[in-house]
């Protein structure tokens, strides 16, 4: 069965515990947090604190992507906060594979990310080190984007080579286009203005759940 991992982006800022406990009744699986340093995006959003405070509040896994120029400076203290999975970009460069060796001896899942215009082959080398491979289906850094279709066959090239740990994408992803996405081999959709917009959020989650 697909994951369901609302994105905290697309919750009101002002209302992100009220948002959050929504999204879990209504049945998220994860709930995912975006932190970005608006250098490696040109967006500035979450702090340590903000995964604190969910963790406090949340009975689902948090799902922590750290959009950010040098995340090995942070691991620890995001790692404290309660990120249950934390995820790096490839396109960093710099100690990768230390990174997310680091990640998983502390005991959290290690994800590795790559932008829609990153070729596979930059995150092959490490998939024996990973747990998640996030996919993006939009330019990272902003909501509300249209989903790149070109990221499927990245998906399927990825359980053709026999990726057997968890593909999560994320950006622009819909009720009317997530089938096509698990028919590929996604296990984790991230969504945010489509689900936290619905008139009843959890009717939808039962049936994106079903896909």
């Amino acid at each position: 069965m697909i994951r369901i991992a609302p994105s905290i982006l697309a919750a009101d800022v002002l209302n992100l515990e009220r948002d959050a406990r929504r999204m879990i009744a209504a049945g998220a699986d994860w709930l995912h947090v975006d932190v970005m340093d608006a250098h490696f995006v040109h967006n500035l959003a979450y702090s340590p604190e903000t995964v604190r405070r969910l963790k406090e509040i949340s009975p689902v896994p948090l799902d922590v992507h750290l959009m950010m120029d040098q995340p090995g400076r942070y691991l620890d203290v995001f790692l404290d906060a309660g990120a249950d999975v934390l995820t790096i970009h490839t396109e960093i460069g710099g100690d990768i594979g230390g990174m997310l060796d680091k990640i998983r001896r502390r005991g959290a899942k290690a994800g590795l990310a790559l932008k829609p215009g990153t070729g596979l082959s930059a995150v092959i080398p490490w998939l024996d080190q990973t747990d998640l491979i996030l996919t993006m289906t939009v330019e990272p850094g902003f909501g509300g984007q249209k989903l790149n279709e070109a990221v499927l066959e990245k998906i399927a090239e990825l359980r053709d080579r026999g990726y057997r740990g968890e593909i999560e994408a994320d950006g622009g992803i819909r009720e009317d286009n997530l089938a096509r996405l698990t028919a590929k081999g996604l296990t984790v959709a991230v969504m945010g203005t489509a689900l936290y917009r619905a008139e009843d959020p959890a009717a939808m989650m039962a049936r994106l759940h079903e896909m």
